[in-house]
């Protein structure tokens, strides 16, 4: 029996030393101690000896199974010690190797050319409101001084939801809900996405960006009108740039100019871009029509004001030199990545 434990302990000690992995090692665990192993074999065949052999015999082979059972969980134990180092310098990351750094998004050029716009309102006390995109017809025309039928709503290109439901084509309704809801002085400006029922092509989008502006006070006069302007134009164009008003007709106004500012490109002296003109149009404004204000609740005999119109995408293409209206729509990365 002696001898028969010590050959087991042998091929033990000898297959241990070979053992490279968990696997390994639980396979010679099951050739030795498992139910077919090599030890709980001497086990069974215990019933050849005589009962005076057993005992002892019994008593050699738990000694041999708690050493055998020790060689192995030592060997265990060293296997998993190995494992955790190898993986721990397989994955050992090295905090000063320059890192390839993640692709950064960038602002859309619309936003930053509407940030700095606001900006420069705010600054002149202006505050920023909103309103919905699905409107009203009352608010959106009739508030307006554009009742059913009128012919300025020809020139809408609308789309109706119903009689009286539109997605609006201004910011002027939040112009009135403002009138209606606050009592004079209002310094307000309406960012906001508009829409109207025209074709997408290189200058035109049936969606688009308006920021409107409205002041009620007293004796508000177009001299107001015309410095805050000027204001607007030095402040996101540089010193030097100078307005121009042009006699326009919009409903909501009277009297309506269209205001064109000092060509950017070239200071006024003409050029491809102004069409030798030296001047742009950017913006539509005028002194509120008195009947906006009755409509709205506010005495026109004690109150005046002005409102006016900006094209978001207008002054963003003129700012970056964009050719293509469509190619703020499209969110094509190559050509937002240039705004970084």
């Amino acid at each position: 029996m002696k001898e028969k434990i010590a050959q087991i302990e042998q091929l033990l000690v000898t297959e241990l030393a070979g053992c490279e992995n968990l696997q390994a090692l639980d396979a010679l665990r099951v050739k030795v101690l498992g139910k077919k192993g090599e030890l709980t074999a001497l086990l069974r065949g215990m019933g050849q000896l005589s009962p005076e052999e057993r005992p002892a015999a019994g008593q050699m082979i738990n000694e041999a199974r708690e050493k055998f059972t020790g060689l192995l969980e030592e060997k265990q134990a060293l296997l998993k010690k190995q494992e955790q180092e190898a993986a721990l310098k397989r994955e050992t990351i090295d905090v000063t190797q320059p890192a390839a750094m993640p692709k950064a998004g960038s602002v859309h050029p619309m936003t930053l050319v509407l940030n700095e716009v606001v900006d420069c309102f705010t600054g002149m006390g202006f505050e920023v409101v909103e309103g919905p995109e699905v409107e009203l017809d009352h608010y959106n025309f009739e508030l307006m001084n554009i009742p059913k039928n009128h012919p300025a709503r020809d020139a809408q290109d609308t789309f109706y939801v119903d009689d009286n439901i539109v997605l609006r084509t201004h910011t002027s309704p939040v112009q009135a809900r403002t009138m209606l809801t606050r009592k004079p002085p209002i310094r307000v400006i309406c960012p906001g996405r508009v829409y109207r029922a025209d074709e997408m092509d290189a200058t035109h989008s049936p969606v688009f960006h308006q920021m409107e502006g409205l002041v009620i006070d007293k004796d508000v006069t177009m001299a107001d009108l015309r410095g805050t302007l000027n204001a607007f134009a030095e402040r996101l164009y540089g010193k030097g740039i100078t307005t121009r008003f042009r006699p326009s007709f919009f409903p909501f106004t009277e009297p309506s100019a269209e205001v064109d500012l000092t060509c950017v490109n070239c200071h006024g002296k003409g050029c491809r871009v102004c069409k030798g003109t030296g001047w742009i149009e950017v913006l539509g404004c005028g002194m509120v029509n008195p009947h906006v204000l009755e409509m709205c609740g506010i005495d026109p005999n004690e109150y005046s004001g002005f409102a006016f119109g900006i094209g978001i995408e207008r002054i963003t293409m003129q700012r970056y030199g964009i050719p293509d209206l469509r190619l703020l729509f499209e969110g094509d990365v190559r050509f937002l990545g240039q705004f970084r």
